[in-house]
């Protein structure tokens, strides 16, 4: 079974999940989408939870290769107002184009998680670059929890993407600022 086919799949699948919500993500969707002939997808993820589990392990990748290249590329921000910069720029990504999609499938997984708790498991954040950035400058503004601060700050990140993601719009700059500038205190 070749590794290229399964990625081709599981790309599809957030696509489909993106585009058509949990209930449409199906074997015959997902071929559809990767423009595979009818049983492609059935021949390498028997079940759907295989389908599932393989599209949440896929969106995970894609999420960390992302972040880790976007910390490796980031120096420690000097002030609050480069750090809401470039959290503006990272939540932009999340809410247009390949981001919004991988967006929406993650909420997507995330609420399935709920009934599927090895799914959950796959879900957690991870350590990586970009939050460590993040962490470290915390840390050098001399806040003594900066990873609890980092993880809050992360969480309010997610919740203002996930808000305009579903409800609309996007997230001003004062937002990030009022969000960065509470991580602070």
């Amino acid at each position: 079974m070749s590794t290229d086919r399964r990625t081709l799949l599981a790309d599809a699948a957030i696509d489909v999940l993106a585009e058509s919500g949990i209930r449409g993500l199906t074997h015959r969707a997902v071929d559809s989408a990767a423009h595979l002939p009818p049983g492609t997808t059935s021949a390498y993820y028997r079940t759907r939870h295989a389908l599932l589990t393989a599209l949440v392990r896929r969106l995970v990748a894609l999420d960390q290769a992302e972040l880790q290249n976007i910390g490796e590329r980031t120096p420690v921000p000097r002030n609050a107002e480069e750090l809401a910069s470039g959290i503006a720029a990272f939540v932009e990504r999340r809410l247009t184009g390949d981001g919004r999609r991988r967006s929406l499938a993650r909420y997507a997984c995330a609420i399935e998680s709920v009934h599927h708790p090895e799914l959950r498991e796959i879900l957690e954040p991870r350590e990586n670059a970009a939050r460590q950035v993040v962490c470290d400058f915390l840390a050098a503004q001399g806040v003594t929890d900066a990873e609890e601060r980092t993880v809050t700050l992360l969480i309010c990140v997610d919740g203002l993407v996930f808000d305009r993601l579903v409800g609309g719009g996007t997230v001003s700059d004062q937002e990030i600022q009022q969000v960065v500038a509470a991580a602070l205190r």
